[in-house]
């Protein structure tokens, strides 16, 4: 039996050269399943995604879904695409096993906890709103850092700083005082050590995310890290928001470790792999 991919509907191409299709997944014209391929909004045109991928259950583990994902890096591939990403829920534990098998390596992993009540700073510490004046090296710093996060990843340096500031304007038009974000400053025995950056109103999340969480590089290791994600669950909580996530690199240990030691798990990882 063949199983192969035939397009289910138009290709939808918008102006910046972003494109997107669904395909079905059949064997001998049969269909089986479907996928959804897409070009990564972030990188642009160079950078695929598989959006969705389902097969029907008297379908599955035969093999189909690992054809389908073949024959999708071939898709976009002909469009272009030099990487691919998808994110992988950690309890479609068959995804997790096919994208490892097929040589994807995670980029990221989404981090989610429950909230139940808001937890105290420790003496000494204390946070305050980001201010009008404080904003603007803030932001700049912030940009700095995922440009940096963008091309390790495999964006363009060009790509990374034309769009990277775009993203940041969009998300925050009024700069520390946009509704529906919370930036926060946190000073230890009246020392800023750290700042935090929370959306609340952010697409797709029903909870609070961090967009940004950061400790002066002097003042890591004593514990602020901590502090500034218990004022995260202070104001998710506040905001009638009952859970909070966010992403972290894989490698950093250190974030990791607090992340589980505060009760977050990992409910999905960001998976990737070059295609050229």
């Amino acid at each position: 039996m063949t199983t192969t991919l035939r397009p289910a509907g138009p290709e939808v191409r918008h102006d910046d050269g972003r494109r997107s299709r669904p395909y079905d997944i059949c064997v001998n014209s049969r269909r089986v399943g479907g996928i959804q391929l897409a070009t990564d909004a972030r990188f642009g045109p160079t950078a695929g995604r598989i959006e969705a991928l389902h097969v029907e259950a008297p379908d599955r583990h035969r093999g189909r879904a690992t054809v389908a994902a073949l024959a999708a890096e071939e898709v976009l591939r002909g469009w272009g695409c030099r990487q691919i990403e998808l994110t992988v829920p950690t309890d479609a534990e068959a995804a997790v096993r096919l994208s490892a098998a097929l040589g994807y390596t995670e980029r990221g992993r989404i981090m989610t906890r429950a909230l139940t009540r808001p937890g105290g700073l420790p003496d000494g510490s204390v946070d305050r709103p980001m201010s009008e004046d404080g904003y603007p090296a803030w932001r700049d710093a912030a940009i700095a850092e995922r440009v940096r996060q963008q091309t390790a990843e495999g964006m363009s340096r060009e790509r990374a700083e034309a769009t990277v500031p775009a993203e940041h304007a969009a998300l925050l038009p009024e700069g520390a005082a946009t509704p529906g974000n919370v930036l926060r400053v946190l000073a230890h025995e009246g020392t800023d050590v750290g700042t935090l950056w929370l959306a609340l109103r952010l697409p797709g999340q029903p909870g609070g995310y961090v967009m940004d969480v950061r400790v002066a590089p002097e003042r890591r290791g004593e514990g602020h890290g901590r502090s500034l994600m218990l004022v995260a669950e202070r104001e998710t909580l506040a905001a009638g928001r009952s859970s909070l996530a966010l992403n972290v690199h894989p490698d950093n240990a250190a974030a990791l470790g607090l992340y589980r030691s505060l009760g977050y798990r990992t409910t999905a990882y960001r998976m990737w792999k070059p295609i050229l």
